[in-house]
């Protein structure tokens, strides 16, 4: 992610590509209130990388936005109309319309803002400099009020102005740093930057904790984020809201990435975060709760803790048990050994059905009652070890089985 010459501009038959983009700009765009892309979209076309969204900005207030659009035969929605935001439904694609504003004062968790019509004062609100890139639609001009465009040449990020009012305007901006910092191939640290994620970084107690998870699960998701986790475990940003993280927990990440390039696996933030906790079940699902997990990924994430050796032979019991995610994960992060031959086992491995219910076993003479669920555990548990067996198989387990525990 980086740019090797001076852009000025961006070419508007970049944007013309985007589906129901055009219709926004007719409707919205005039000489005295122009309409501009602006933040990650800008960024991200700059270096190069993939746009998952787009996001806009205009002087005209949410109400008039709202009539333009809605004349123009575009859906919207008022998603954050105390902020200004709008989500306009075009050609079947989303855009946030957000009208120019600035804080009159926050609280670092949340912002009271006004409206404005001044591109400056909008900019100066936001977070890092690389956020901070405009461009018209129309004339593909960029603006750049605080040297964005240089930090991303170099692959720097820097918070606009003063960092430590910056991060006390919203105190998620620490995290959001090292996220940033963990897109870069080589990214460089910006002294004053990390100076005052460090000195606020207890002011994460302050956040929703869904807000932690979220940003945590994006750290660990890109595709190199070692450099960022490192720095930020140096400098004790974590440990407000996970102090179990340890040095060799960091040390077992670099390894698992390594394996992860190794045997082609894809990136999983679960998988990352689990090596960098505690490879403890009970441990891992109290974090899980802290941290405001949903179920489903407080169930993941415990799943990936192992305290046994990992084997060849277990793979497929694993995928079987969670799934064939979860099994990968093991043999990666437990994993001494064979890790190639163990992933072997999941390829093309259609995991099968456990068919045998409870009625089943009463119907071959198993009284009701507890015992119908401890016979069903033993068959399963037989089943998966003897290699899953197909349905002919499995019947003599059941007939053997029931067979024993009618004569005990």
């Amino acid at each position: 992610m980086s740019i090797n010459k001076k852009i000025n501009n961006i070419s508007p038959q970049h944007w013309s590509s985007i589906r129901g983009l055009n219709a926004i700009v007719d409707a919205l765009y005039s000489d005295g209130h122009p309409i501009r892309i602006v933040g990650g979209a800008v960024r991200d076309t700059l270096a190069d990388t993939i746009v998952h969204d787009i996001d806009l900005a205009t002087p005209l207030l949410p109400d008039s936005v709202i009539q333009k659009l809605n004349d123009a035969g575009i859906k919207t929605i008022p998603t954050g109309l105390q902020h200004g935001t709008i989500t306009a439904i075009s050609d079947s694609n989303s855009f946030e319309i957000t009208t120019l504003r600035k804080d009159k004062e926050s609280d670092g968790r949340h912002a009271i803002v006004e409206f404005c019509d001044d591109w400056l004062e909008d900019a100066k609100r936001r977070d890092f400099t690389i956020n901070a890139l405009y461009a018209d639609p129309v004339t593909g001009e960029i603006f750049d009020y605080f040297g964005g465009i240089e930090d991303l040449r170099y692959q720097r990020i820097r918070f606009i102005g003063n960092a430590h009012d910056r991060i006390e305007e919203d105190h998620l901006r620490i995290l959001r740093y090292f996220r940033f910092l963990a897109r870069f191939d080589t990214a460089k640290i910006d002294h004053d930057s990390l100076t005052a994620c460090t000195a606020l970084s207890k002011r994460q107690m302050t956040l929703a904790r869904e807000r932690i998870c979220d940003e945590l699960i994006k750290i660990c998701s890109v595709s190199n984020p070692y450099y960022a986790i490192q720095t930020a475990y140096e400098n004790n940003i974590f440990k407000p809201f996970l102090p179990e993280i340890e040095k060799h927990n960091i040390n077992t990440l670099e390894c698992l990435m390594r394996r992860e390039s190794e045997y082609d696996i894809a990136p999983s933030a679960l998988r990352r975060l689990a090596v960098l906790l505690p490879n403890d079940s009970k441990i891992l699902d109290k974090i899980a709760s802290r941290l405001k997990f949903s179920n489903a990924m407080r169930k993941s994430l415990v799943s990936r803790a192992y305290s046994s050796k990992v084997t060849i032979d277990d793979m497929r019991k694993l995928a079987f048990l969670f799934n064939a995610d979860v099994a990968t994960d093991i043999a990666l992060i437990h994993g001494n050994t064979h890790i190639r031959e163990m992933l072997d086992q999941l390829q093309n491995w259609v995991i099968p059905k456990f068919r045998i219910k409870g009625g089943d076993l009463i119907e071959r003479g198993l009284p009701a009652g507890p015992i119908i669920s401890e016979t069903l555990l033993i068959i399963r548990d037989r089943w998966m070890n003897e290699a899953f067996p197909d349905q002919k198989g499995l019947n003599i387990i059941i007939d053997d089985v029931i067979t024993d525990k009618l004569s005990s």
